[in-house]
Order: C-alpha cells, then structure tokens, then sequence
C-alpha cells in the first residue's frame, strides 16, 4: 500500500517555479513530522509539488512524486493515505495493458488516473488526499476520500492555487498572511465546524467525497459521494450479520502492513470487536495482536462520572486483552507529562489552530508518541458513535430534539459558545447566529426518505450531522496528532460501504435492544466478554488529577500577569477566578476556559495571527 505521508504543491500559470525550489523546499519541510522516512520534489515551469514519506508498505518502492510519462505529456503526483482495494484495481489496470514497475500503489492509483480520469474516485476505497498535474492538459487534479479521513487544503491565487496536507504547509509561502477573520474566530468558538471552512483567511478545506480541478480556465469543486438514502428491506437478523461481514472484510484489507501494527484499545464497544476481530484474522497467521490504552495515575481514586465518560476504562480493557489474548500495554501519563507546556505547543501546532480540548489533546499525543516506539499502523475505533448513534444525545429525547445540534444541547449551563469571552468581541462574534445558520444548512442537506417522517425523519437528520459535521472535527484531531508523530492511524469504521449501509438502516433497527450501537453489538458479542459487549459508551478519558488542574491554572495565571494577548479574547475576572478555584471544586466550563486560553497564547506565539475583526 501507500505510504501514509504530507504533500503540498504550487501552481502558477504565470511564473516559472523551476526558479522557485527554496519556496518548495520550505512547504515541504512543514510536512516533515506526517513523512519522517523520506522527502522528494518535483517542479515543471507551472506546477512544482513536494512529497514527505512514512513507509508503511514497500517501504523500497513507491518514492513521490511519481511521474508517468505519456506521449502527450507526463503526469505526476502526490499522494497521502491508503487504498485498501489496490490488489484489485492493478489486476484490473493489467488486463488494460497496464505494466508496473513498482508494487507501491502510488503507482496503482497513478495509473488508475490515466485509465479513467477523474473516474478513478468512484473506484477507490480507501483514506486519501493526493494532486495530480496532468502536463497534457496543465490541470491540476486535487482529490480527498469520501469521508475526510485525510485532511486537504487549498489557497486561490491570482494565477493558480497552493495546496497541502496542513494549513502549515501553504502558511510557508511568502504570498500567504496569517489572517484570521470574524467567520475564522466564530469557527474557532462556536464548536460548529462549517464544511470547507480552514479559518485562515483565503484558505479552503477540499471538503470530503469531492474533487478541486485547476485549469487555465479557473477552478472548479466537484461532489463525486455523499450519503444518500436507499431502501432498507434487510430484516435484524441479515443487518446484523452484513454488518459482521462488512467488518470482517474491512478489518482484514486495514491490517496489511510491512510495519508493526496494532489497536487502540478503550475497553469501550467499538476498539474492543475491532480488537477481538483483529486478534481472530492474526491468530490464523500465527500472529498475536499488540494493544495499547491510555491511564493515568491514581485515576481510580480521582474519577469523576460525566455524561459521555461514566466509567473507568481500564477494568474493561484488561477484560478484552485477557479474553482475546492481545500483547497489551497501558500507556499511564502523569499530570507532570500533561501540563508541560512543550506538550500543549506540540499539540496545537499538529493542529495548526486552538481547537482542541485541553488534556485529552495533550493525553492524545503523547499516547500516540509513546506507541511509536513500538508499532507504525493502529487501528482506531473512531467514528463507531457517529455511524452506529453511540452517543447520550441520540437517545435523549430533549436534545434529540432540540432546534440546535445535539451535542451543543446538551451543554451545562456557561458551556455554551463563546463562555467566558469578553462582551465586546462575543457581540461582534454574534456565535449564536453562526451556529443557528449552521444548524438550519445542515439539517436542509441531510436527505430524507419518501415517506420518512417523525422520529425517523429527525434521526435521519441527526445521523447525517453527525456524519458530515461531527466526524470532521474527530478525524481531523486523530489524523493531526497521530502524524505529528508519524503514526498511521486507521479507523475501519469510515469504510464507505459500511456507513452507507448502516446510515440507511431505520433507527428503530439501530435500536432494536433499547440501547444505542445495536447493531454493532449484535455483531460482534460473539467475540467479546459479556461486560464489555453490555457496557454503556464511555467516551475517550480525561485527567482529573488534581497536580495536572494546578499546573494550568498557574500557567494561566502567568499569561495574565504576562498580559498576553489572550486577555483580549476573555473577560479577566471571570478568566482569574478560574485560576484561584479550588482543583475540586472547579467547574467544566473554568476548567475548558482554562485550556483553550493557554491554547490560544500557543497558537499565537506560533503562528502570530492577524485578527481582522471589522
């Protein structure tokens, strides 16, 4: 397969980039952290593109750019991701005359390009962002997977268009500022994340299941997926089981690797029937699976029970690695470890904006550090809520319900958009319209079924939120903190042909034991101990130990005597009464303050932002 790896690319119809290496030199050198292995460029009179590598699969071969020469012109590309389905598209690409030189599929879906065009998107299955110069035409070809799993961006210029894998990447180009406007800020608070959008200014997001194509005539966006609705006449008994043969499949093709690899295990629903399904397809290799989990010291005695977090994960973890007999290791991270402000700055600067969610970004990384020491490729249960309906809020009939999106209904009071921000700039932000515009634009693209109507008709608009807003902003976390380290994550749950099926099974079906994710534990209890299987969702662990609340809080407090520029976003007695509350006794909304405000000093000591609030 393909290297998991960044990209970035420039195309100019009125320079000569063959001039311009040291401005590509310094875009791909951004993407360093997602290719540690290897770097290439390759510049033309129009089009110059950079390439870092992470091996995963012939580690050999597959070197980027790759170029194709033609009779009428060559044709080159960069590629980010893995096609899952390669064996099958070269044994078809063969008996079309195709001859390979390499057994990467770099080259499977270079030549896909030039056997179908931009028909080759309807062939792949797979994460992928990858850009194609095709000389013959002078057009610029930019692709992004049907889910968003691989992030993309795009910059127009006058006469052409910059591109990467990060925003990073087109912010090291001299013809692009670091503007933020007031659209860019109300995405950064309003936690209602507008397809397409990138916050810096002039920036684009390739939204996912569409292409960019870039010609002299200008550029263009084209939606090649989306969720639609199809009739549903399976019964539980054949949903169930095509659901265990869709993972079984799924599985399989995501555990091919020349690398180490392995799962991340919460002991929750979703990483578990991975785990155990993975274990069953190793064993009968001779194979062990290797897991790894998050703790942390004395978490135990510090827990505290929240909605999407009411219990402990470790007893359920040791539970599955006992009963699939993976090769396990818990990853215990200690506040010290958590509140280190090198941590925080490496976490926002893989996310290149202060839209994380504190420790569990922090928690997220040095996790992921830790299980390169020991595997390449992991496996991730993410998304199983978003397709299966595993969250509180589908199942609560109030937020289900509500005339916003779900997950900000159920917010405790001084946890909405905006908490805690100064008067002045929330007016301006005005994030309570932002997020009602959102709301009403994603509830009119959710599709509806003839005939659909109440409670099946507003979970289908639920469902299609999740799917299209939600996930976007949890696939960009994992993918950003996992490549900061050069760990491929894979999440076998964004396969398209399951969330296709499973988002048109009617919810009575998603919920035909009372309980959310049915169908998911219909299909896979075979495989897993009785507590994990009947366990309610838990969500991904926050600390709560207490050094780590006073680490911050102090930090904190030195960005205000510092006068940092974050004392312009919030108010400051509000902001300095969360730094003086006592550990226990702090609330989710001063502790969340807290952590977005030393975010945003870090995101402006790296990026140095200008706010254009008029």
């Amino acid at each position: 397969m393909i290297p998991i790896c960044g990209i970035t690319g420039w195309v100019s119809y009125q320079r000569d980039l063959t001039a311009q290496q040291d401005v590509l030199d310094a875009m791909t050198e951004t993407m360093a952290c997602r290719g540690p292995d290897a770097r290439g460029t390759w510049t033309a009179h129009h089009a110059a593109l950079g390439h870092r590598r992470l091996a995963v699969i012939d580690l050999p071969g597959g070197a980027q750019p790759m170029t194709v020469d033609t009779p009428d012109g060559a044709v080159t590309m960069v590629y980010s991701g893995e096609a899952y389905n390669f064996t099958e598209l070269r044994d078809e690409l063969r008996r079309a005359g195709h001859r390979f030189t390499t057994d990467s599929d770099t080259e499977v879906v270079l030549r896909g390009y030039l056997e179908w065009g931009e028909g080759l998107t309807d062939r792949l299955n797979g994460m992928y962002a990858f850009a194609i110069w095709d000389d013959r035409t002078e057009k610029l070809v930019m692709i992004r997977d049907r889910m968003g799993i691989k992030p993309f961006y795009y910059y127009e210029t006058d006469d052409g268009v910059l591109f990467g894998s990060e925003p990073k990447a087109i912010l090291a180009h001299p013809l692009v500022e670091p503007v933020v406007g007031l659209d860019g800020l109300r995405e950064v608070f309003s936690f209602a994340k507008s397809p397409g959008s990138a916050v810096w200014q002039g920036m684009r997001e390739i939204r996912p299941g569409h292409l960019v194509v870039l010609d002299r005539q200008g550029l263009r966006e084209r939606c090649y997926w989306k969720l639609e609705v199809t009739g549903h006449t399976d019964d539980r008994e054949v949903t169930v089981r095509h659901v265990r043969e869709l993972l079984d499949d799924i599985i399989e093709r995501q555990l091919v690797a020349d690398v180490p690899r392995c799962t991340l295990l919460s002991g929750g629903l979703d990483s578990s029937a991975l785990t155990a399904i993975a274990a069953l397809q190793l064993d009968e290799k001779g194979e062990r699976v290797r897991s790894f989990a998050v703790d942390f010291p004395n978490q135990a005695e510090n827990f505290q029970a929240i909605d999407v977090s009411p219990t402990l994960d470790t007893p359920y973890v040791h539970a599955v690695a006992k009963h699939v007999n993976s090769d396990h290791s818990d990853i215990v991270l200690d506040g010290s470890a958590l509140s280190d402000p090198a941590v925080r700055r490496a976490a926002v600067g893989a996310r290149d904006l202060p839209i994380g969610l504190g420790d569990r970004d922090n928690s997220l990384y040095l996790l992921f550090k830790a299980i390169r020491e020991h595997s390449t490729v992991a496996l991730s249960g993410e998304s199983a809520d978003e397709v299966f309906g595993g969250y509180p809020w589908f199942h609560d009939e109030e937020q289900r319900s509500a005339d916003t999106f779900p997950w900000l209904a159920g917010l405790g009071r001084g946890m909405g958009p905006g908490m805690m921000l100064h008067e002045d700039l929330k007016s301006r932000l005005d994030l309570e319209t932002y997020v009602r515009d959102n709301y009403l634009d994603a509830r009119r693209s959710a599709p509806v079924g003839d005939g659909e109507t109440g409670l099946e008709r507003r979970m289908r608009e639920v469902c299609h939120m999740h799917l299209t807003r939600m996930v976007q902003s949890l696939l960009d976390r994992k993918d950003r903190m996992s490549m900061a380290v050069g760990l491929e994550v894979r999440v076998p749950f964004c396969d398209h042909r399951l969330v296709q099926y499973v988002f048109n099974t009617p919810w009575s079906l998603k919920t035909f034991d009372g309980r959310e994710k049915s169908i998911l534990r219909g299909a896979t209890r075979n495989v897993l101990p009785a507590s994990v299987a009947d366990r309610k969702k838990s969500g991904y662990p926050g600390t709560f130990d207490p050094d780590y609340l006073r680490a911050i809080q102090e930090q904190t407090r030195e960005l205000i005597n510092a006068q940092s520029p974050v004392l312009d976003f919030y108010q400051r007695d509000l902001l300095l009464a969360a730094t003086k509350a006592e550990s226990q006794h702090i609330t989710q909304a001063q502790r969340a303050v807290l952590e977005r405000a030393l975010d945003l000093a870090v995101w402006f000591d790296l990026h140095h932002p200008v706010l254009q609030l008029d």
